[in-house]
């Protein structure tokens, strides 16, 4: 015997469909009071029984509770799958009373519906539903008025145990799949001569090692006249029996998402009115079907692996000829016989093609649907296999669907089933089919994937076979088979542009993302959240001193409210006050306590800590049983309460008044700009004492231990620069930059578990934030996860373009409520000079401008313009245009029809007004017919009937006048762009690295000057100079008038000790017009260079612009220094003392206010800044020189000697 066990199957499940009752039948008989029914259960193409027959009255329903079975078998992986695409169809059935010699009843079908099984296959046990009873084709259902009640019927599904227990829930999935229409099909396919069938097929595992072809067949070609609804129904892929209303699932609606939200191909801006054109006016297939596939979890590892392997799915598209009505219902048998001869007996495929369905999104985290619309290719085995590394399913994707066309034109009645029965039983004894016992195996073999289990399409066998058919694959001719093969039909559907509109969603995603209360908690458990103030137990010493603070408190208030009532009384020179005096104000002053309610709230104010002195030094919190023990309790109280009064009133009216504490001269965001100029001028030590000084002013604040993270990052201190943004996000969970940055820290220390769970957690912080999810998409690509890169990108563009939009709606708002204050304006001078007795102006055409304006604010908001307005409006502004790029987005022109044109005019926004939108009117006049010189020398028809509504109406213009669109707004900087400009800023290489690259591969970016000038920044980050001038070289060739790459130029100069070039490049950053991104730097730089080649005036005026942008001790010690140089003494002291101010540590300053007491004769204050200077570390030694000079020169400054 073997080691392991066969698996243990479970036994068959029974399903039990109640037919409880049915409502407002109607019979085919208008004088029968009542309607002698009865209900067949089917299942597929099984009977599972008939309900007895029983009376339907009018105000009376038919009580049925007929109970009808059937078993759940979990032999077959696919059982469940049966289920759950297959309805359960009742037939409501008339029963005609007999006639004379009438040996059996008459019966007539009044109606279908279909019973959705599927809340079984999701674990339910007990289901309910109430139908609506379809009338067939016939029935007298149909004559039922509109507004009658209509014929329903009660239905309960059941199961003892559910279908599906919890585990295997887990483990499995249902994938649903629903194929709308084809738009935009080939010019061939016409509406009118010979009719065909359109089918799709796609292939799906069900277990692990076995696909099967999901086949759409009834696709049906539709003019474009025939608009569809909006609310479109979803039919059965396999509606067995139904007919008519009865093959729509109920409550199963197509969704309308907008094209932004969509997956698939046609997503562009410049393809959205091919999209509606298609939609709108040609013809289309429509199928709007949904199947649904259950899928184990080996199937599911297998669908999870192969997207991974190969993202792209194929759904084949074809062209079948139309069953012929008469030939009947197939023998199930036949259609295994003779696999070649089912296609060829009723025609060949033709216009096959396929559609490539990216599924990629289905391994995003949390992503359980997608839809689109997918261009159609043409079919050939070789692209096929390279695109998805995988075998076609045409020819048995057509055995099927023309297998599922029969049974749907064949006809039901008995008889004529009957005869074609014979004639089947007739066929296979000639072509030696299959047994009775297979076609009882195979009866549901033409729709169910189980069935085509012996066919497997991937096999050798099978690729052999497609080779010699060719019926089936039209498309590769007699070429040589080392020949490319050549599909013609298939190329009309990339000549028409076709795609089809696809769904795919599956009932729980095939990655779960986690939550953001399990990315919080991951936080914490990596990071524990630190409180903002330390915990402090209350104990009997705390206790204590909370009751001396609020004695002293009240202490003040009543001393307060002394001097209040008594500061004239108060004595003068030190006279004594008599006894009685002061016992008079003492009443008085208990008087106006116990008045005005101040006594009271005293004592409330005290009474919270003498309760914390009973509870946590006398351990008292029960009451006290003996009255005896509480007087004796509350008389030691008393007592240890006044001493305790008596000794804080001692400490608080024995302090002298002390000098205040000054408060800094220098706050956080000054120390944070010290700090920077420190790194700048690669002074680090000075630079951590600045940023380490913030955080011991404040060490709850995150920003702070954040700053300082980022300049240990800078310096490669890796180790500091975690513990920093490891505080960061203690304090405060939710800090974006910080989390972050965490992750960065992370990865560069390999530790991509946390990393991920950071990057997300930031992700779920701000999900609006372009900057999380590229960060999250550039640590995927360092992990090499392409799916999850993908998936980070996609939605960072997408918020970023919604950023776009938003921007662009803010400037056409801003825009629109200038103009009606314009437009206010002109109307007030307008009637004015009516009033004046002026003649209205030849321009107003419009007698009445007060017309209501259409519901959108995008229309009519410019139409009342006066004529000098309409006159300068006639030619758009090319820098008003561009405009909209200042504030970070660009509005592109002539995709779509501008929203804030003028309604009156039609003629682009007026430039010299501040408009940032200009809009052309060519599609307008290319839609209208008139040429543009004419539309702008006139207003068009419509437009003087929607200024004179009062007049008689043109309806010939009506019909040509469009709806205004919005302009397409482009972000002028890409998502990777703005995620280097961040990371520059905090000193993250390699990832600024990583995204610089993507930026050089990105459509919108490229090798501009931003991406040069970005890339001279990380190298200069990294000291490669000589790579950072190639690279500014570059940039000035794209745009020569750059200040940043000016400005960046001289640093490289400056950097390697060329200061005349270094010189220049400064002064030209300083002349243009627009500043650089970074001045201070600039401006002490070039000042420096200025005071080492003697320039002193120069660099005193280049010091005095750093001075005003912002200050520091550096450039006050230059504006010193210089002032000095020019033996302006009394500036260069005031200087000197500023900058002393700002930083009473640094030698410089020392040496040189001790140079400039040591000329003006001061010989304390010179030896007291001599003192000072060596004290912090004077090192320069030509300083020291030039002081000890000046020493022997006046004969003092020098206390050693």
């Amino acid at each position: 015997m073997g080691d392991s066990e066969p698996p243990v199957i479970r036994p068959p499940e029974t399903i039990t469909i109640t037919v409880l009752r049915a409502r407002n039948l109607k019979g085919s008989s208008a004088k029968a009071d009542a309607v002698n029914a009865t209900v067949k259960v089917e299942f597929g193409e099984k009977s599972l029984g008939e309900s007895p027959k029983v009376d339907c009255m009018a105000d009376t329903p038919a009580e049925f509770n007929y109970n009808a079975t059937m078993s759940c078998t979990y032999d077959d992986p696919t059982a469940l799958d049966e289920i759950a695409h297959k309805p359960v169809v009742l037939t409501v059935i008339e029963v005609l009373p007999k006639e004379k010699k009438q040996k059996e009843e008459k019966t007539i079908s009044l109606g279908q519906c279909t019973v959705d099984m599927l809340p079984l296959v999701k674990g339910e046990t007990k289901v309910k539903y109430t139908l609506t009873i379809n009338p067939v084709p016939g029935s007298p259902l149909e004559s039922i008025p509109a507004d009658a009640p209509r014929p329903e019927i009660d239905v309960v599904l059941s199961v003892n145990e559910p279908l599906v227990d919890e585990s295997q829930a887990n483990q499995s999935n249902l994938v649903t799949i629903t194929l709308e229409s084809l738009y935009s099909p080939p010019e061939a396919w016409t509406v009118t001569g010979t009719q065909y069938a359109y089918a799709a097929a796609l292939p799906l595992p069900v277990t692990s090692e076995k696909e099967v072809p999901i086949v759409f067949a009834n696709g049906g070609l539709k003019p474009g006249v025939d608009k569809e609804p909006p609310n479109k129904q979803k039919k059965w892929a396999i509606p067995a029996t139904a007919q008519g209303n009865a093959v729509f699932i109920p409550d199963h609606f197509i969704a309308n998402d907008t094209i932004d939200d969509e997956d698939g191909d046609f997503r562009g801006k410049e393809e959205r009115e091919h999209r509606t054109i298609a939609e709108q006016e040609k013809n289309r297939v429509t199928w709007n079907t949904e199947r649904r596939s259950y899928l184990e979890g080996s199937a599911i590892k297998s669908l999870q692996d192969k997207i991974a392997k190969c993202r792209y799915w194929p759904v084949e598209v074809m062209r079948l000829p139309q069953p012929a009505s008469g030939k009947g219902k197939k023998n199930k048998g036949d259609d295994h016989a003779d696999t070649k001869k089912g296609v060829d007996d009723d025609g060949s495929v033709s216009f096959h093609g396929v559609a490539y369905v990216n599924l990629a999104p289905l391994l995003y985290p949390g992503v359980k649907r997608i839809r689109g619309a997918y261009k159609i290719n043409s079919y050939t085995d070789q692209a096929l296999f390279e695109k998805t590394k995988r075998r076609g399913v045409g020819e048995e994707a057509a055995r099927i669907a023309n297998n599922i066309l029969n049974r749907s034109t064949a006809s039901p009645g008995p008889k004529k089933g009957g005869k074609d029965k014979d004639d089947k039983k007739d066929k296979d004894v000639k072509k030696g089919s299959h047994s009775r016992q297979d076609e009882t195996r195979r009866s549901n073999s033409v729709a169910l994937p189980h069935d085509v289990e012996d066919h497997e399409p991937h096999g050798k066998d099978h690729h052999d076979h497609k080779k010699t058919s060719q019926t089936v694959k039209s498309d590769a001719g007699s070429e040589p088979e080392t020949a490319a093969p050549v599909n013609l039909e298939g190329q009309q559907y990339v000549d028409s542009k076709a795609y089809v509109m696809i769904e795919i969603s599956l009932s729980q995603p095939l990655i779960h993302k986690r939550p953001p209360e399990e990315l919080a908690r991951k936080v914490a458990e990596y990071i524990p959240p630190r409180p903002l103030f330390p915990k402090r137990t209350d104990g009997a010493q705390r206790a204590v001193e909370d009751f001396h603070s609020q004695v002293t408190s009240v202490a003040g208030l009543v001393l307060d409210e002394f001097r209040d009532m008594f500061s004239e009384e108060l004595p003068k020179g030190g006279e004594n006050l008599s006894q009685e005096a002061m016992e008079s104000r003492r009443q008085k002053l208990i008087y106006e306590l116990n008045a005005s309610g101040k006594y009271f709230a005293f004592k409330e104010q005290l009474k919270h800590s003498v309760v914390k002195i009973v509870r946590e030094k006398y351990l008292k919190t029960t009451n006290f049983e003996d009255r005896q023990e509480l007087q004796t309790f509350l008389s030691e109280l008393y007592v240890y309460l006044i001493d305790q009064m008596h000794e804080s009133l001692t400490k608080t009216l024995a302090i002298e008044d002390q000098a205040p504490v000054p408060a800094p001269l220098t706050d956080s965001a000054q120390l944070k700009h010290f700090a920077r100029e420190a790194e700048v001028n690669g002074n680090f030590e000075l630079a951590t004492k600045y940023y380490q000084e913030r955080i011991a002013r404040n060490r709850n604040d995150p920003c702070h231990w954040f700053d300082y993270g980022t300049f240990c990052l800078y310096i490669n201190d890796i180790t500091k620069a975690e513990e920093c943004f490891r505080e960061c996000v203690a304090i405060d969970q939710k800090h974006l930059h910080g989390l972050l940055l965490y992750g960065v820290v992370c990865t560069l220390l390999e530790k991509h578990d946390v990393a991920e769970t950071f990057f997300e957690a930031a992700t779920n912080v701000q999900p609006r934030s372009i900057l999380a999810w590229t960060m999250l998409g550039l640590f995927y690509d360092t992990v090499q996860n392409e799916i999850g890169a993908e998936m980070a990108y996609i939605e960072a563009n997408k918020l970023n373009q919604q950023a776009a939009v938003a921007v662009a709606r803010a400037l056409r708002e801003e825009e629109l409520s200038k103009q009606r204050v314009e437009r206010s304006e002109s109307e007030t001078d307008t009637q004015k000079d009516e009033q004046g007795g002026l003649a209205p102006t030849s321009h107003t055409l419009v007698p009445d401008i007060k017309q209501p304006t259409p519901p959108s604010s995008e229309r009519g908001q410019g139409s009342a313009r006066s004529s000098e307005k309409l006159s300068s409006a006639r030619r758009p502004s090319a820098s008003k245009r561009s405009s909209a790029g200042h504030v970070g987005y660009q509005v592109v022109e002539g995709l779509e029809e501008g929203v804030a044109i003028s309604r009156l005019s039609e003629q682009p926004l007026s430039a010299d007004k501040g408009g940032h939108l200009s809009i052309t009117d060519s599609r307008n006049t290319s839609r209208t017919g008139r040429n543009k010189s004419d539309s702008n020398l006139s207003r068009p028809g419509s437009e003087y009937k929607r200024g004179s509504q009062r007049g008689t109406p043109q309806p010939e213009e009506t019909t040509e006048e469009q709806p205004p669109r919005e302009p397409t707004p482009v972000p002028t900087s890409t998502i990777y762009m703005q995620a280097i400009e961040w990371l520059l800023e905090v000193k993250a290489v390699p990832f600024t690295e990583r995204a610089l690259a993507h930026e050089l591969l990105s459509p919108m970016g490229g090798a501009t000057a931003q991406y040069h000038i970005a890339l001279a920044r990380v190298k200069l980050q990294k000291r490669e100079l000589e790579e950072g001038e190639e690279s500014l070289n570059e940039a000035l060739q794209f745009d020569y008038q750059n200040p940043d790459a000016w400005a960046l130029m001289g640093h490289v100069k400056y950097l390697t000790n060329d200061t005349a070039e270094a010189r220049d490049c400064y002064e030209r950053t300083i002349s243009f017009v627009s500043d650089a991104s970074e001045m201070h730097s600039i401006y002490l730089r070039l000042a420096s260079i200025y005071l080492q080649e003697g320039r002193f005036q120069e660099a005193k005026t280049t010091f005095l612009m750093a001075c005003k942008r912002s200050p520091s001790c550096v450039s006050w010690l230059g504006v010193g220094i210089a002032c000095y140089r020019l033996g302006e003494l009394a500036e260069a002291e005031d200087a000197l003392s500023e900058a002393n101010i700002l930083n009473n540590s640094d030698p410089e300053v020392w040496g040189y206010l001790s140079l400039v007491c040591l000329k003006t004769s001061r010989q304390l204050e010179a030896e007291q800044a001599y003192k000072y200077a060596i004290k912090v570390n004077l090192e320069d030694t030509e300083l020291l020189d030039e002081i000890i000079k000046t020493q022997q020169e006046v004969g003092f400054g020098n206390p050693q000697f």
